[in-house]
Order: structure tokens, then sequence, then C-alpha cells
């Protein structure tokens, strides 16, 4: 019996081991395939900024994006995809995209099966993870997705969480330099993008990680609190995440390495054209330090907000949804709530770092409570950054062409340009009329075109568990 049973328990972990992808057919999910193709009377808002373009013509080669305009010449051969009355715009590319989630009351999970189905589903091609609870399994999963052994958008990783006093049993708590060092020249070796510094991390700590992952060509990016944005970047940060909700230095009971308990809650009143507010401003864009808005992890929690949408209910596993929905109607009665006042400030301070010429990309951070699942959260994102003043080309290039020069990649992805790696969304209906991404058709990766439903469908009522 006992050799029956170690034998059982061979053939379920073979069964379901990730190795048992290898080889797997994933045509059933795949829409629109060809060595050319030509996607034809679309209305194109290209990430670039400028106005939308109607009657256009997308020609694609391989895996690049060979012609765009209206006059578009069409080979014989190329098979030709009439999508009059949809809208295409580039792949999203989120930055501030785990590979886990935390939904309910304190659950948490890695999604690394149906997290990277729901993010190329919903339009994200590309993502930097910002934070890993598991780093191995991140990697490995961007091996798997590289290797055409598991469907998801292309993985930019990161090492463990880097706090300092305080953090999660899942961070690294540094207690000197040297072993920031050593953690960032470990995770560099093994193949980690970036890192992620968090919230009790001190100033002199900081410094090290950046020191020694720039030293390793590798960048770094934080949730900060015991240090202001001014203080990071001065240290020499590449990017900074969560917006207004994340900088301390404002709050009049700030102290050196220290994080104020509910800072963000003095900033009602602040003033964006203030000298303390233009001053970062000014010394993030000399220094070429980018901000991630993470509007919609913000916004699940605000007092006062409408429901959350019921989509986001469905696509979750049952017993996370009956929580997360228990939490949102507490948040939304003002129970734990965060104040409308804050949060429109926090809108107003990302649209004033734009107009200072800051560069501002985005992420859906799949934590808070689970109101923001992976990809979904992201389409939120793009109604908010319209609520927050935002134009529609502005948010499209905010969300694609912004995260590919942060992650230094926007000469291969990020707009609808000739040249350009065919990462793509395409929308039913007229994106400017319609107001949200939720109407994703197709979403082209690389030059083939994946049916977004259909991913969607694979994983729903399995998100949050798996």
């Amino acid at each position: 019996m006992k050799l029956l049973a170690n034998a059982m328990a061979f053939l379920v972990f073979t069964v379901l081991s990730p190795n048992a992808l290898i080889g797997q057919d994933f045509g059933e999910f795949i829409a629109i395939e060809g060595d050319l193709i030509a996607l034809v009377n679309v209305k194109v808002i290209d990430g670039t900024g400028v106005p939308s373009q109607t009657g256009q013509t997308i020609l694609i080669e391989g895996d690049k994006i060979v012609s765009v305009g209206p006059d578009v010449s069409i080979p014989e051969n190329a098979l030709k995809v009439d999508l009059e009355g949809h809208t295409v715009i580039p792949g999203l590319i989120g930055l501030h995209n785990h590979s886990f989630y935390t939904g309910g009351r304190g659950r948490s999970a890695q999604l690394s099966f149906s997290g990277s189905r729901l993010y190329l589903g919903s339009g994200v091609t590309t993502i930097r993870t910002t934070g890993a609870r598991a780093p191995y399994e991140e990697l490995n999963l961007k091996d798997q997705i590289d290797s055409g052994q598991a469907i998801g958008p292309t993985m930019y990783t990161t090492g463990p969480y880097i706090t300092g006093e305080q953090g999660s049993q899942t961070m690294a708590r540094l207690s000197d330099t040297g072993q920031a060092q050593r953690l960032v020249e470990y995770w560099s070796n093994e193949g980690v993008s970036w890192f992620k510094a968090y919230t009790w991390i001190s100033r002199e700590e900081l410094g090290a990680v950046i020191q020694e992952a720039h030293k390793h060509g590798k960048q770094v990016t934080a949730h900060l609190c015991s240090v202001g944005y001014r203080e990071a970047v001065a240290l020499g940060i590449d990017n900074l995440e969560h917006g207004l909700f994340a900088n301390s230095e404002y709050a009049p009971t700030k102290v050196p390495d220290e994080c104020p308990p509910g800072f963000s809650g003095s900033y009602g009143d602040l003033d964006m054209n203030s000298e303390a507010v233009q001053s970062t401003f000014k010394e993030m864009i000399d220094n070429d330090v980018s901000m991630t808005s993470t509007l919609v992890v913000y916004e699940i929690s605000v007092a006062g907000r409408p429901p959350i949408d019921e989509r986001v209910y469905d696509i979750l596993a049952p017993e996370i949804a009956s929580e997360v929905r228990e939490i949102a109607i507490e948040r939304r009665a003002g129970q734990g709530a965060i104040d409308p006042q804050i949060f429109a400030k926090a809108m107003e301070y990302e649209r004033a770092f734009v107009q200072a010429g800051g560069l501002l990309a985005a992420g859906v951070d799949p934590t808070g409570y689970g109101a923001a699942p992976p990809g979904f959260g992201d389409q939120k994102n793009y109604e908010l950054l319209l609520e927050a003043g935002f134009s529609h080309p502005e948010v499209v290039q905010i969300m694609s062409a912004n995260g590919a020069k942060v992650l230094g990649i926007d000469k291969d992805v990020g707009t609808i340009e000739p040249g350009k790696t065919a990462d793509l969304v395409v929308l039913e209906g007229d994106l400017e009329q319609i107001g949200n991404l939720h109407a994703t058709k197709f979403v082209f990766k690389q030059g083939v075109g994946w049916d977004s439903s259909k991913l969607i469908e694979s994983v729903r009522g399995i998100v949050g568990i798996r």
C-alpha cells in the first residue's frame, strides 16, 4: 500500500508540476495567427500622446509592425482582418503588477496560473512585478512564458521586498548595509531585473541597495515611508511607487528614517504649486526618476465611491469573492476607508507631476484586500486616470509608452509604430466613447492574437487561489 501511495503521489506531482506544460497546445486560446496579418479599418490610439486616428491599417509581419496608416498596401498573401468599429491601442505595460494576490481577510496566494492569463487577457502584455514573495517562482514562470510553456505577459522580475526593522515574514528585513549588499548581489546573479525597497528601510540601507544594484546593472524602485522622495532621489533611486500615498516628506510629524503613521491623512490641503511639492517634482525630473500610479489599489478603499464592479467578483474564487464583497461594502460605508478628499488630492498630485514634465507610468498592485485583481485592476486604472483629468491619448501613453520608457524597452514596445514589436490590444467599439477597457477582444503579444474572453474564462472562479 505504501508503494502504491508513493506511486500515486509521484503521478499527481507529474501531472500538476509546471514541467507538465512542456509541449502543451494553447491553440484554443489563439484567435489570429499568421506570418503576415493586416488589421484594417481600425481606430488607432498609438501611445505617443497624439490624437486618435480613424480608418487605419496595421500590417504585422512575424512579430513586428511593418506599416501603420490609412493607405497601407496590403500584400495578397496577408491574412486580412476587418476591424471596422474597433479601437487598437498598444499592449499595456504594468509597472506594479505582482505575481501574487492578497484577497479577503489576510489570504495571499501566488497566481502563477490564473494571474498570468488574466493579465494577458486584460490587455497587459508586459509586467514588472515590483516586489516578490516567491522570487524563484517568478523567475521560473518568466522562463516558462518565454519558452512557450505557459501563457502570460513578458515579465520583468524583482527580488524579495527589502525593508528595515518592520515588515512581513516574506520580506528581507535588513540589519545593516552589508546585508543589503549581499542580498542585492545574490539576486542580481540569479537574474532579477529590479529591486523594490519597502516602507521601513533607512536612508543608509536604501543607499546601499541602490549602489549595489547599479553596480550589477539593475534598478531600484520603492514604496517608501521612512524615507522621503527627495531623500530617495538624492540617493540615486530610479522609480517611485504609489505617488502621494507613499511620500511622507510633507508630513509635519516626519522624523528622519521613521515612518509617520497615517501621514497622508494630513494632505487634504496640500498645494500643488507650493515650493515643497514643486521641489520634489523638479528633483525627480532633473534626475530622471519616474513615478508609478496605482490609483486602483487605493480607490477600492475610498468611502462613498460606486460599488465594486460585479465583474471583479465573478472572476474570483467564490470564497474569496464573498470576503472581498464584505470588505468592499464596509469601506464604501466609511469603515477603515480613505477620505475622498485625500484620494482626489492624490489624483491631483499625479496630474501636477506630469504637467511639470514628470514621467508617470501605471500598475495595478493586486494586493489591498483583493478588489483589484490582476488585469482587471489595470483596466480600472484606465478609468481612474481619465477621472484624474488626463485625456484618452494621455492615458494610453501613461499605460504603455511611459511604462516602456521606465523599463528601458521603448525602442521595442509601447507604441504602435513601424519597427516595434506587435504588442496590441483590440477593443470592440470606440474607446473614446466607451471610456473603459472592458470590451477587450484580442490581445496581440509578439504578433500572435490571443482571444481575451477565452483566456479569462479559463481562470474564472479560481482567481485568488491558484
